[in-house]
């Protein structure tokens, strides 16, 4: 029970690495405040978390014994932000980790000259500034308490570039650049930042994830044998399974790994090391 009194938020949990992660978190006794927003988005060309797939993922955690809270915010919307923040406070008294993972991966599939304006933001305000509103809201929080842990889910896309995905690549990158920059910010407040990289995480049915059916869909590969091609480029012969991401969450969020911080864990069978 290595997360046994505390409290933990977690966005984008209806389903894939946001539900393993709760579902973990879970198990090791956290109380949770589980976050999605629960609708399509004008754009993304494939269908988001449900509202229904967030209960379930809910459902799940109180049968491990967890204490959960659901809230439908985009992290597009720094009200929606703050007051899933507040409700989590509200009802826990504090909150000692946040897992920023909601996100998309497409709008995608484009060379850098065809991105629209409308797709280049709507990329970055979710992947990116979706994760800086989530810890300016919890942030003040984690500071006056002198603890937290905030780990933002980035990719291998956060370390090395990618065809035809320049805004999914810039996005993340940001991302470790805004993790390292907030690792400084708050280190003398005994709050740690770290970011979190898997590479091709295999879309578990259990965890109802879709993400790198959605990056096969992009780069035109069939959907009946993407795992067969994206397992190619993978030095341990496997698919990344969302538990081993969990599992690194989970180190991160404890105590364990009470001096990591600014730090870049990567997730990926050595894809990276090459």
């Amino acid at each position: 029970m290595r997360l046994k009194g505390k409290t933990a938020v977690i966005t984008g949990a209806a389903r894939g690495l946001g539900r393993e992660c709760a579902l973990r978190f879970a198990s090791e006794g956290a109380d949770l405040l589980l976050l999605d927003i629960g609708r399509d988005l004008p754009g993304v060309p494939y269908p988001l978390g449900s509202h229904s797939q967030l209960v379930h993922t809910a459902d799940s955690c109180e049968r491990a014994g967890s204490a959960v809270v659901v809230a439908l915010a985009d992290v597009r919307d720094p009200d929606q932000c703050r007051a899933a923040v507040d409700e989590a406070l509200d009802r826990f008294g504090s909150v000692e980790i946040l897992v920023n993972n909601a996100g998309i991966a497409a709008p995608s599939g484009r060379i850098v000259h065809e991105i629209t304006e409308h797709e280049w933001s709507l990329m970055l305000d979710t992947d990116l500034s979706g994760a800086w509103r989530m810890m300016k809201a919890v942030a003040p929080s984690m500071a006056g308490q002198r603890s937290g842990s905030i780990i933002n889910v980035a990719s291998t896309a956060g370390t090395v570039g990618y065809r035809h995905f320049a805004g999914y690549v810039a996005a993340k990158h940001g991302l470790i650049g805004l993790t390292k920059a907030a690792a400084l910010d708050y280190a003398s407040a005994g709050v740690r930042v770290n970011a979190l990289c898997p590479g091709s995480v295999r879309d578990d049915p259990v965890a109802e994830g879709r993400m790198l059916s959605e990056i096969a869909r992009s780069l035109d590969v069939p959907v009946d044998e993407h795992e067969e091609i994206f397992v190619r480029d993978q030095p341990m012969n496997a698919l990344i399974e969302p538990s081993d991401v969990a599992g690194a969450a989970l180190w991160l969020a404890g105590d364990d790994s009470r001096q990591v911080t600014g730090s870049v864990v990567t997730v990926d069978g050595g894809f990276t090391a090459r």
